[in-house]
């Protein structure tokens, strides 16, 4: 699958953007602040229904307007998807599939599956554990629907028992059903983790030891309340009192952790910024290769600004993957440097657009290759 056209209005900086894409690589080139990253970041809008750099879907509409609208038609082989996701200042965001509006915009998320890899990939080491479990759960809600529903259920539930924490409640009754739903659905978010973690891990080690050749040794360790615990209920039950007096859920399957290690130290105050560098573009790539062998589906393949505190001979390594015949689907790469867009692209070969833009005007500056696409 590969997104063949994209038209935008209103979107961050992008006044509007109406624009076709190569099936290959997709590059897009200018100085920070014009619009590169955002013009990713709508593309990762249509595949998660929501900015990976704003939390808050009103701040996405361009200063002074009033709606904006991001729509994407994509081809899987011979078949065409159009996926439509319009917000209006106060208004309910809209997302349809083929014209045709979902009941429940979570049913959208692994339908358009996509890794990106940014800067901002950083806080899943210098951040809190939060970060690191919205990575875990990102992949995984994109091939396992139950498991969204569980998260979503969770989430209901520990927001309820947060709130009667904070009341001082005493209604026992009430905690009972709460902390019951929470740990019916903590079972399957904790199994499904688990589980993840170990397939996803050799697949990790096996991108990181060819990017960095071998220099480095990492591995991940993850950490939950559930470990040696019969059920979340139990726990729950017995530190009523203590949540009481601290006004929030002190324990469960929200408070989980993947600490990222390099030998036996925490990335974290340990590694140089390139190896911290070469550790999440492992990450990514690895969650790309673990994503496609699951869904059958190549995911897309968003690159923002990542060749920036690597040394050459690990640019050269994540080059040749790139470079690999169907190893990858279609990329999208935003970088301020030309030249370097220009070398890259010599080495990899194939179908490529490089775009420049600024001040949120985007225009095609050159094109290679045949246009065409194995891309499923």
């Amino acid at each position: 699958m590969y997104l063949k056209h994209l038209n935008i209005i209103n979107y961050k900086n992008i006044a509007e953007a109406d624009i076709e894409l190569s099936p290959g690589i997709n590059c897009f080139i200018g100085n920070n602040g014009e619009g590169k990253t955002n013009l990713l970041d709508a593309v990762y809008f249509l595949s998660f229904c929501k900015s990976h750099t704003n939390s808050v879907d009103s701040q996405c509409i361009r200063h002074g307007a009033e709606f904006e609208l991001v729509t994407g038609q994509y081809m899987n082989g011979d078949l065409p998807t159009e996926i439509y996701i319009g917000l209006k200042n106060k208004g309910r965001k809209v997302v349809k599939r083929n014209k045709k509006e979902y009941e429940k915009q979570a049913d959208h998320i692994g339908q358009i599956p996509l890794v990106l890899v940014s800067p901002q990939d950083q806080q899943l080491i210098i951040g809190g554990s939060d970060e690191r479990r919205k990575f875990i759960d990102g992949v995984i809600s994109q091939y396992d629907r139950p498991y969204l529903n569980h998260l979503l259920a969770y989430n209901r539930a520990l927001k309820q028992r947060n709130t009667l924490l904070k009341q001082e409640s005493t209604d026992e009754a009430l905690y009972d059903a709460l902390e019951l739903q929470m740990s019916l659905s903590a079972d399957y978010i904790y199994t499904r983790r688990c589980d993840f973690v170990e397939k996803f891990t050799p697949i990790f080690q096996q991108f990181h030891t060819y990017i960095s050749e071998a220099k480095e040794r990492v591995s991940f360790g993850y950490s939950s309340h559930l470990q040696g615990q019969a059920e979340l209920a139990t726990l729950l039950k017995s530190h009523r009192l203590t949540d009481r007096l601290i006004g929030y859920t002190t324990k469960g399957i929200h408070r989980d952790d993947l600490a990222m290690l390099l030998g036996n130290e925490a990335m974290k105050g340990f590694g140089s910024q390139g190896q911290a560098k070469t550790y999440l573009i492992a990450l990514k790539l690895a969650q790309f290769d673990f994503l496609s062998h699951l869904n059958g589906t190549m995911p897309i393949l968003l690159l923002d600004d990542i060749f920036d505190k690597l040394d050459a001979g690990r640019v050269e390594q994540i080059v040749r993957l790139m470079k690999e015949d169907n190893r990858f689907g279609q990329i999208f790469i935003s970088d301020t440097d030309r030249e370097h867009i220009s070398r890259i692209l010599e080495k990899t070969g194939g179908d490529y657009k490089i775009y420049n833009v600024e001040g949120g005007d985007c225009h095609l500056l050159a094109e290679g290759g045949n246009s065409t696409s194995n891309n499923n």
